[in-house]
């Protein structure tokens, strides 16, 4: 099953791409799953301007960068979202993002990962409501990351060797949180694989 780890955050110096390759890494260590990196930086989405609801407009004409995105995310059976908090909640850039979305997420399940002030609680709140509204499942587990990620994480993603082997810090919340989005994610494939046999 494939699962695309989104990295939330596109400005300069930022430390998603850190995070976002050690939850890959995580990924790829869960039987069945199979982890991909979509970094929205590698995306010139402008700003959502569209004059109806995407999910109310099936002759709506998409930016080609939104566009391609959306296909992207079209291809995976869920999700780990990396998030920042920014002001208490997620990134322009990933809540712009989102706007786009119409049925790519729909009946399949997703993660988050937070980090920044008080481990980016807020903004996993806010991420959580958003993704609902989107059509997909969150598994009520998480994680958030306090601390200085820059400290905790290597340029290569990798997490410091002491707080990994705290089975209580980040490295023990994520491998919880992917194996709930594991069993999730299996049976949604199923669930959907039976409708589609049924039509």
């Amino acid at each position: 099953m494939k699962i695309q780890v989104v990295i939330g955050s596109t400005r300069a110096g930022r430390v998603g791409p850190r995070i976002g390759k050690w939850v890959e890494s995580a990924v790829n260590q869960i039987d069945g799953l199979e982890g991909e990196i979509i970094d929205l930086a590698d995306f010139n989405i402008p700003f959502f301007d569209e004059p109806i609801s995407p999910r109310y407009n099936p002759a709506r004409e998409i930016d080609s960068e939104a566009k391609r995105f959306m296909d992207k995310l079209a291809v995976a059976d869920g999700y780990v979202f990396v998030t920042p908090e920014y002001n208490h909640s997620i990134t322009g850039a990933l809540k712009n993002a989102l706007d786009y979305v119409d049925t790519q997420l729909g009946r399949k399940v997703s993660a988050i990962v937070s980090y920044g002030s008080v481990g980016g609680a807020r903004a996993a709140e806010h991420l959580k409501g958003i993704l609902l509204e989107s059509g997909s499942g969150v598994v009520p587990q998480a994680v958030a990351i306090l601390g200085s990620p820059t400290e905790l994480f290597s340029e290569g993603g990798v997490l410091d060797a002491e707080i990994a082997a705290n089975p209580y810090g980040p490295a023990g919340a994520l491998h919880k949180t992917l194996t709930e989005l594991a069993w999730w994610t299996g049976a949604t494939v199923d669930a959907r694989a039976k409708e589609l046999a049924a039509v």
